[in-house]
């Protein structure tokens, strides 16, 4: 999943700073209805780290079934959280 190809395909352009509220709204809920659908688990994963990047993710026992993704989407957000740090 390429990420401009997901902030288009969402909200319609690949530029956040042009998304209206109502528009950023309507992506993330269509976002979160992908998620519950979606079976692939890499597919999943990205959509949840998109989703946690607007603050809008699931819960990680909501999100992932198993230990590894749970583990992995941890290690995301701590990556995160070192990158926020850093600025």
């Amino acid at each position: 999943m390429d990420f401009d190809d997901q902030l288009r395909r969402y909200f319609g352009t690949d530029d956040l700073s042009t998304i209206a509220p109502t528009t950023l709204e309507t992506g993330i809920d269509r976002m979160r209805i992908d998620l519950g659908m979606e079976k692939d688990r890499s597919r999943r994963f990205a959509l949840w780290s998109l989703l946690y990047l607007f603050n809008a993710s699931p819960d990680l026992d909501v999100a992932f079934d198993n230990d590894e993704d749970r583990n992995a989407a941890r290690d995301f957000m701590d990556m995160m959280a070192k990158a926020q740090e850093a600025d």
